[in-house]
C-alpha cells in the first residue's frame, strides 16, 4: 500500500490500521512497508482516495 500525494493529513487511515503501520510524515501520511500487511483497510477508509495498492 502507499499513501499518495494527494493525502490531506485527515488521519482516518492511522486510526483504522491494525498493525498500527500508519503515521503522520513531514508533508502527508506514510505508511511501513515492513510492517504492512496489505489488509487494505487503510484504502477502504481514506476519503479521497489516496491509498493505492
Amino acid at each position: 500500500m502507499k499513501i499518495t500525494d494527494s493525502c490531506v493529513s485527515c488521519g482516518a487511515c492511522a486510526g483504522e490500521c491494525p498493525v498500527g503501520a500508519i503515521s503522520q510524515g513531514a508533508a502527508t501520511y506514510e505508511i511501513d512497508q515492513d510492517a504492512c500487511i496489505g489488509c487494505g483497510v487503510c484504502q477502504a477508509t481514506c476519503p479521497i482516495g489516496a491509498i493505492e495498492e
